[in-house]
């Protein structure tokens, strides 16, 4: 089964251009969360892989920088229609791993070629400026230059989508990078390098290297002074210790961390188009996504109704095997991750919570968790302050605007924030006080790859997507001429 789904994927580490095995021989397991079973392994980099991983991303850095800004542009469309040539094969790649629903999969794999399209554009439009001086009269010539050696570590909930949000600007940009792909998910990663490879990515402009030592190997290469940028997708507690890692030798961070997203719905709220938002802002990717709504503020003269309406849409929804079609509900991706949930949903359940649906382990292999509705949850519940990262919609009612703005902005983290009211000035003053970096108004998902991603407070730095995405692997340089 597993060999069909994997023909043509090297398991080994992609190092200037080759498939090479780990140094000290190293390996590690990649399982089926649907099944718990063993999928294959993969070599486990060390550092001095990592580092000789760095040493090929520094000699092919000036070729590739030199290289036009339209033919660094090209090659990146034809990473685009590669990708879309072969998304159905990496959807499946992406379920075996991660466990979500094939449809999710394959919108995963379109949205991430997506960036690759996007970037294409954007290489050939990073343009500098020429102003005079009011003071000295002399011209100032302003340019934007590739930083160097990029490090991109991603996260296993989008094993394609964060590799190509991360590899497409950084490459638009004239930079070479090294990836760390999470272990649980390094499949999908290294079946995207024959894809660039096809398309024309000259050798060492994008390495691979997978490894259980996460850890020690970033810490290793963040330590190499030839790395200049930092791009890290995941949890703020890692972010925190990357940066403070990153200090030393001065890199460039661009750090999109945790979230815990509030989702409102206010009195005059198209209740209807309010639910079908609920459910792709919580089950997109089954909930294990940074921005899924983790909070439901629903105003009272509504609750019910909405309540009773995303129970019924949550209870429809069919668990299973990712891999079977009409899947909508796969495994989570891990033991720790279902535990979590778990423990989240009964701790809500002791202090007052009631459950509408859902609320109890599946049983049998594979980490599965049924879609669940709570209601009358209280703030003392745990979910309500931590990221819940798995298809649990936690639901309270609030009667004034005011609190209700002033509980969502409570939360340590920044990132994303959603608000259904048919009162667009209403929209748009509350989605003004938000501290959010993103807000859906009337609109369920936030994500796009012409938009600038990322948060504020403890959400992370700097941003992804739009033309800001490019900007973070670029330096600015100013020459003062006169004539």
């Amino acid at each position: 089964m597993y060999d069909n789904l994997l023909a043509g994927v090297s398991t080994d580490l992609w190092i200037n251009g080759q498939w090479r095995p780990a140094s000290d021989g190293g390996r590690f397991d990649v399982e089926d969360p649907a099944t718990e079973q063993t999928i294959v392994s993969v070599a486990s980099a060390t550092v001095d892989d990592c580092l000789g991983a760095v040493d090929a991303a520094q000699k092919a850095f000036g070729l590739w920088a030199a290289k036009s800004p339209r033919e660094r542009g090209e090659i990146l469309r034809r990473c685009y229609e590669i990708m879309i040539r072969e998304k159905e094969r990496l959807a499946k790649i992406i379920t075996l791993e991660n466990g979500k629903g094939l449809e999710d999969s394959r919108a995963e794999a379109a949205y991430a070629a997506e960036f690759f399209r996007w970037n294409a554009e954007e290489a050939v439009r990073v343009i500098g400026q020429t102003s005079m001086s009011p003071s000295s009269g002399a011209r100032i010539l302003t340019s934007y230059k590739p930083a160097g050696v990029s490090l991109l570590v991603t996260p296993w909930n989008f094993p394609a989508a964060m590799a190509t949000r991360k590899i497409g600007p950084a490459l638009a940009a004239g930079c070479s990078v090294v990836i760390k792909p999470a272990s649980a998910t390094p499949l999908t990663m290294l079946a995207l390098m024959p894809i660039l490879e096809e398309a024309g990515v000259p050798a060492g402009v994008v390495n691979v290297v997978p490894s259980m030592q996460s850890g020690k190997v970033v810490s290793a290469m963040l330590a190499d002074i030839r790395v200049r940028v930092i791009s890290f997708t995941g949890s703020t507690q890692v972010g925190r210790v990357l940066l403070r890692e990153a200090a030393h030798n001065v890199v460039k961070p661009s750090m999109e961390l945790g979230g815990n997203a509030p989702f409102i719905v206010f009195e005059d709220a198209d209740i209807d188009a309010a639910v079908e938002g609920a459910m792709i802002a919580k089950m997109r990717n089954m909930g294990e996504a940074c921005t899924a709504a983790n909070r439901f503020y629903v105003h009272e003269q509504v609750a019910d109704a909405f309540s009773a309406k995303m129970t019924g849409r949550m209870a429809a929804l069919k668990m299973g095997n990712g891999l079977t079609e009409g899947i909508a509900v796969g495994p989570l991706v891990n033991k720790a991750t279902r535990d979590k949930v778990e423990s989240l949903v009964n701790d809500a359940v002791a202090k007052g919570a009631k459950v509408t649906t859902g609320g109890t382990r599946a049983s049998g292999p594979g980490y599965f968790y049924p879609p669940t509705v709570l209601t009358d949850v209280p703030d003392t519940a745990d979910l309500v302050w931590e990221e819940i990262f798995g298809p649990v919609a936690a639901i309270q009612t609030f009667r004034d605007e005011e609190l209700m703005i002033e509980q969502c902005n409570k939360s340590e983290y920044g990132l994303a924030s959603y608000i259904y009211t048919r009162d667009i000035g209403r929209g748009m003053r509350v989605a003004n006080r938000l501290e959010t970096g993103m807000v859906g108004l009337n609109r369920g998902i936030v994500s796009d790859p012409a938009a600038p991603f990322g948060g504020v407070k403890q959400s992370g730095l700097g941003r992804e997507g739009s033309k800001e995405g490019v900007l973070e692997y670029l330096e600015t340089q100013y020459v003062s001429v006169g004539w």
